[in-house]
């Protein structure tokens, strides 16, 4: 999956990450209220993420760092924050 004008779908990124392995299961994921977009709910699976959009599932947040000029996704990931 290549980024579009340095944009990519919020399911599709989660497929990218591994987070979920089929679009059919990040649809669920993100239609049940369990995907944060910067800290808030989005239930929308074609939002498209642009670079420093943090996604988060299950506690662990990913910074989206999308570069088509050399066609390589760099993603940065926070560890769990406890407390």
């Amino acid at each position: 999956m290549k980024p579009r004008d340095n944009t990519i779908k919020l399911s599709q990124f989660l497929k990218l990450m591994g987070i979920v392995p089929t679009g059919g299961q990040a649809k669920l994921l993100i239609q049940g209220g369990d995907v944060l977009l910067n800290g808030v709910v989005e239930t929308r699976r074609g939002k498209r993420l642009v670079r420093g959009d943090q996604v988060t599932v299950a506690g662990q947040t990913f910074e989206v760092n999308l570069d088509n000029s050399q066609d390589q996704e760099v993603v940065t990931v926070f560890p769990e924050q406890t407390g």
